[in-house]
């Protein structure tokens, strides 16, 4: 099986973990507030049914997207995209949100999984490789679907799959300083995380000096924002990586207000 099938997979069993949260959700508890300020339960699924609609467009139809996303250069017109389609989803239905979000999830997959593994898609900054793109909709759902799950008090089990998202966030490593302004370090850090079932995965040099451990899930609940450093296992070796643990993020654009230590429960 090829890594992007891998991915595919992976992203599709995610895809479905989220799903089996909402499908027999009544009505009424689809208007349950989540801890994103503003948003319920339906802003978070309608977000994702709009992250994997364009994913399918930038998969199947790279020409369309690319004039869309030429429409919308810079971040304050793609925010007020973003938010116009939110406000489209918003109108359904809860029943109409959930057939939506099922039919632009399976389009969006069956599209990325058609692409050429080793050519490029085109993406919102720079065009990236189809496993990458499906590495970036996994973090999507896992961060979106940890709102969900923490406004409906749902606990989510993890898999090994989750391997996808931590190579994602070292990939991804310099967005919090280029959010805050900063300069990244040209050191290259060492990640060295427990996945699920305790095996081991190191990504970086051996001998960096500058060093991030601790358990999988707490690195992508860390850069996703979703929980706050001070509550998470994730420990650094470095004064690089210590300000790191400040500012991780794996999404470009503003860090946003992210989450509290002691928000939640351990």
């Amino acid at each position: 099986m090829s890594q992007l099938q891998q991915a595919i997979g992976a992203l599709t069993a995610d895809a479905a973990d989220l799903d089996a949260l909402v499908a027999d959700l009544p009505a009424a508890r689809w208007a349950t507030p989540t801890p994103a300020e503003g948003w319920t339960v339906a802003h978070q699924v309608g977000h994702l049914g709009f992250v994997f609609s364009i994913a399918g467009m930038a998969s199947g139809q790279p020409d369309a997207f690319t004039t869309m996303a030429r429409s919308v250069q810079g971040f304050g017109a793609f925010d007020a995209a973003v938010n116009a389609a939110l406000a489209d989803y918003l109108r359904l239905t809860p029943a109409e949100l959930l057939a939506r979000w099922r039919r632009e999830r399976d389009a969006g997959l069956a599209a990325l999984a058609a692409t050429d593994e080793n050519g490029v898609v085109p993406w919102l900054v720079n065009p990236l490789p189809p496993v990458v793109l499906a590495s970036a909709g996994m973090m999507e759902v896992f961060a979106h679907g940890q709102d969900v799950a923490d406004a409906l008090g749902a606990t989510r089990t993890f898999t090994d799959r989750i391997a996808f998202l931590v190579h994602f966030a070292t990939r991804t490593r310099d967005f919090g300083y280029e959010s805050h302004g900063l300069t990244p370090p040209a050191a290259e850090f060492r990640f060295e995380v427990t996945l699920p079932s305790g095996a081991e995965l190191a990504i970086g040099p051996a001998d960096a000096e500058q060093r991030i451990t601790g358990p999988a899930v707490d690195l992508c609940l860390l850069v996703s924002r979703r929980r706050h450093h001070e509550d998470l296992g994730v420990k650094a070796i470095g004064e690089q990586a210590e300000q790191w643990l400040e500012i991780a993020q794996a999404y470009r654009g503003p860090a946003g207000a992210g989450r509290t230590a002691g928000q939640f429960e351990t």
